[in-house]
C-alpha cells in the first residue's frame, strides 16, 4: 500500500492515495515544523508494528524481504525458502560488513515513536501498519547492526548520528526525504540539528 497522510497542518482527513511523484526537494525547508499540541495520544509500538508481515504472501515477511534484497551476495535461505540464514550485509550505520543476519536488525530509519510524534498519530491502523512494512522505498527499512540500531532507538538527528562518519550526511538526507515523502513534521530542534550539519 502506498499512502501520503495528511500534513499535520491542514486539518484534513488522512486517505489512502497514491505517493507522490514529484521529484523530492529534499531539504530541510521543505518540510513542516511541528506546532504545539496540547494533546496527542501516546505512542503504542503494537498500533504500528506488533509483528512483521508477509504482504504477498510468499512466506518471507518484511524482514527477511529486506535482509534479501540488501544482500550483497546471493544470500542462503532455509529449506523452505522462508527464512535467511547467511549472506553479506554492508551497514552503513558502523561501515562494518555482516555474514550473520541473527546480529541484524532492520532499522526504520524513521523510528516508529518519531513518526507517530510527527504526525502519523493522525493515521488510520492500517497506515501505521503499511508504514512500518513499508517495501516500496528502500531507504524506508535497512538492514544494520543491531547494537547501532538499538544505540539508535528512538531518536532523531538532534540526538543520535550513525557512527560511521562518512554516512552521517547520507543518513539526514534519506531522514529528511522519507519524512518530505511521508508528510512528517520536523521539530524545531530537529530541523535545526539538520541545518548545523550543512548537508544540502
Amino acid at each position: 500500500m502506498k499512502f501520503i497522510p495528511c500534513l499535520l497542518l491542514t486539518g484534513c482527513i488522512a486517505t489512502t492515495s497514491p505517493v507522490t511523484t514529484q521529484e523530492p526537494k529534499l531539504g530541510v525547508d521543505t518540510l513542516v515544523v511541528a506546532p504545539t499540541i496540547p494533546v496527542i495520544p501516546a505512542y503504542d509500538r503494537d498500533e504500528w508494528n506488533k509483528y512483521w508481515k508477509d504482504e504477498d504472501k510468499d512466506c518471507q515477511d518484511t524482514r527477511q524481504e529486506v535482509l534479501i534484497a540488501e544482500s550483497s551476495t546471493p544470500p542462503i535461505m532455509d529449506l523452505k525458502g522462508c527464512r535467511v540464514l547467511s549472506g553479506t550485509w554492508n551497514d552503513p550505520y558502523t561501515g562494518n560488513t555482516y555474514t550473520d543476519p541473527s546480529i541484524l536488525d532492520i532499522d526504520h530509519v524513521i523510528p516508529l515513536k518519531d513518526a507517530h510524534y510527527s504526525g502519523g498519530w493522525q493515521w488510520t491502523a492500517a497506515q501505521k501498519q503499511a508504514f512500518s512494512n513499508d517495501l516500496t522505498n528502500p531507504e524506508t527499512l535497512i538492514a544494520v547492526y543491531n547494537g547501532a540500531n538499538r544505540s539508535k532507538g528512538g531518536r532523531t538527528p538532534a540526538d543520535w548520528l550513525p557512527p560511521n562518519e562518512p554516512y552521517k550526511c547520507e543518513f539526514v538526507k534519506i531522514w529528511v526525504q522519507i519524512k518530505e515523502r511521508y508528510n512528517l513534521s520536523l521539530s524545531a530542534r530537529e530541523a535545526r540539528a539538520i541545518s548545523m550539519l550543512k548537508c544540502f
